[in-house]
C-alpha cells in the first residue's frame, strides 16, 4: 500500500518564484527565504517521495468565479505553468499521476466529499512558486504531483474543520492505494497577510508563530476557529492557512517536527515546516474495508451489456475528441464543421480513427471509444441528425424499428434555430 512519509507546509507568495527566475536566492532580502527552504530541499532529496499531494489555491487564473468549487482535484497526466498576466514562467510541466488521482477522487467521494475534478488546466504560482524553490526542474521535475485546489477566494469557503476532515479522508485514500509508493503531503498558502482594502499590508507575527505551534501539537484547537476569526487573526487573504489543516489531517496524531522557519520580508509571512509521520501499521482489514467501500457504488456496473460508464479514465483518454465535439456549442465552429470539417480535424490533431468515426457518423463506435453521448447529440444537432437517429444507430437498427419500441412516435434534438445542412 502507499505510505505517507510526512508533510510540508510553505507560503506561496509570487516573491519566491520571482527570486528563482532572477537568481536572487543569495541576495539581500531574498536570502533568508531560501535559507529556510534548504532543510525542506534536503528532506525531499533524502526521502525522494514518489508523489506529492499538493494542496494550494488558484488566484483567479485557471479557476474563475463563474464556476467556483470548494475542492478540485487534478486527474491529469501533467500540469503546465499558467500565464498570470506577463507570460508563463519558463518551467517545464510537472508530471501527474492520473491513476493515483482517480483512486484519491473515488475514495474522497465515497467519504462524502463532493469533489470537482479538472484536466488540462495550467496552474499558477499557488503551486509552482514554492515548487520551483523546493525541487530541481532544469532536467524535469523529480517527482509527480497530485494537485488539490481549494477555493478560498470567494466566500463562503470551507471551514477549518472541514479542511481538517478532508485531510483525514485523504489519509484513508492514500493508504488504501495498492501500489507501494511513498507520498508526501504539501500544503501552501498564508501565513498572515491582506492584499486589499484599507487593511492592506496587515501582518500578525505573533499569530503566525502560534498557528504553527498549534498545527504541530494541537491541530484540533485550530478547527474550532471560524473563518471570520482567521481573517481577524491573519488577514482576509491569510485565511489561506486553513489549507495547512488539510496536510495536518492527513498525518498521524503524533509527528516529529524536522524543520520550522519564518521570515516576513514584505507583504506575507513566509513560513516553512516539515513534519514526519509517526503512524503505526494500520490493520490490513481496515484498509480492505475502505477499498470495498470505495467500490460499492459502481460494483457490477461493468456487467451491464451495451453500457459504457463515462469514468474519469475514459474522460481523460478521450479528452481531445470530446473537446473537439464540445466546441460545436459555438456558432463559428458549427459553421466551419458544416463546410470544412477536415481542416478542423487537422487543427484539433485528431487521430485517424477519431476522424473516420466522425466522418462515418459511427455513433456506436464513438461511444465505445469514449465520447460522451451529450456531446454526440450536439454534433447531431449540427448535422441534422435527431437524437432518435443516434439512438437507433447505437442499437444497430433502423429509425423505424427503434420508433416502434417507443410509446410515442416523435423525433427531437437539442438543435436551436440554425439550419442543419451538412449530412
Amino acid at each position: 500500500m502507499a505510505n505517507i512519509i510526512g508533510g510540508l507546509a510553505v507560503s506561496h507568495t509570487p516573491t519566491i518564484g520571482f527570486a528563482v527566475d532572477h537568481d536572487k536566492q543569495h541576495e539581500g532580502a531574498w536570502e533568508p527565504i531560501f535559507a529556510s527552504f534548504a532543510p525542506m530541499q534536503q528532506w525531499l532529496e533524502e526521502k525522494k517521495p514518489d508523489a506529492l499531494v499538493y494542496i494550494f489555491n488558484d488566484h483567479v487564473t485557471s479557476f474563475f468565479f463563474d464556476h467556483y468549487s470548494a475542492f478540485s482535484l487534478g486527474i491529469d497526466n501533467q500540469y503546465r505553468v499558467a500565464d498570470e498576466g506577463g507570460g508563463p514562467r519558463d518551467l517545464p510541466p510537472v508530471k501527474g499521476d492520473a491513476a493515483l488521482s482517480r483512486h484519491i477522487g473515488t475514495s474522497l467521494m465515497s467519504d462524502e466529499f463532493d469533489m470537482s475534478f479538472f484536466m488540462d488546466k495550467p496552474l499558477d504560482h499557488g503551486l509552482f512558486s514554492p515548487l520551483s524553490a523546493l525541487l530541481p526542474f532544469k532536467d524535469g521535475w523529480p517527482t509527480r504531483v497530485i494537485p488539490l485546489q481549494v477555493g478560498v477566494l470567494q466566500f463562503p469557503i470551507p471551514s477549518a474543520r472541514r479542511c481538517y476532515k478532508l485531510g483525514q479522508a485523504l489519509r484513508r485514500a492514500i493508504e488504501s492505494y495498492p501500489e507501494d509508493i511513498n507520498v508526501a503531503i504539501v500544503a501552501t498558502g498564508g501565513l498572515s497577510h491582506q492584499v486589499h482594502g484599507e487593511r492592506c499590508g496587515f501582518n500578525n507575527v505573533e499569530w503566525d508563530q502560534q498557528f504553527m505551534d498549534l498545527l504541530v501539537n494541537d491541530p484540533e484547537r485550530l478547527t474550532e476557529l471560524t473563518i471570520a476569526q482567521y481573517a481577524e487573526l491573519s488577514g482576509v487573504e491569510g485565511t489561506e492557512e486553513i489549507m495547512w489543516l488539510v496536510m495536518r489531517g492527513a498525518l498521524s496524531a503524533n509527528v516529529v517536527k524536522k524543520h520550522q522557519g519564518y521570515y516576513l520580508p514584505s507583504m506575507t509571512g513566509i513560513a516553512t515546516l516539515v513534519l514526519e509521520n509517526q503512524a503505526g501499521d494500520a490493520p490490513l482489514d481496515t484498509i480492505q474495508q475502505h477499498r470495498e467501500k470505495m467500490a460499492r457504488e459502481l460494483a457490477g456496473i461493468e456487467k451491464l451489456p451495451g453500457s459504457y460508464p463515462f469514468t474519469q479514465q475514459r474522460s481523460l483518454e478521450s479528452l481531445r475528441l470530446n473537446r473537439f465535439l464540445h466546441q460545436l456549442i459555438q456558432p463559428g465552429p458549427r459553421e466551419r464543421f458544416r463546410h470544412d470539417a477536415e481542416a478542423m480535424f487537422d487543427a484539433a490533431q485528431l487521430s485517424a480513427r477519431e476522424c473516420e468515426m466522425i466522418r462515418q457518423r459511427d455513433w456506436r463506435s464513438l461511444i465505445q471509444y469514449g465520447a460522451s453521448f451529450f456531446l454526440l447529440e450536439k454534433m447531431g444537432a449540427v448535422i441534422g441528425a435527431s437524437n432518435l437517429d443516434i439512438y437507433a444507430a447505437m442499437r444497430g437498427i433502423s429509425l423505424e424499428e427503434f420508433m416502434k419500441t417507443r410509446n410515442q412516435q416523435v423525433t427531437y434534438s437539442v438543435a436551436g434555430k440554425e439550419d442543419q445542412t451538412a449530412k
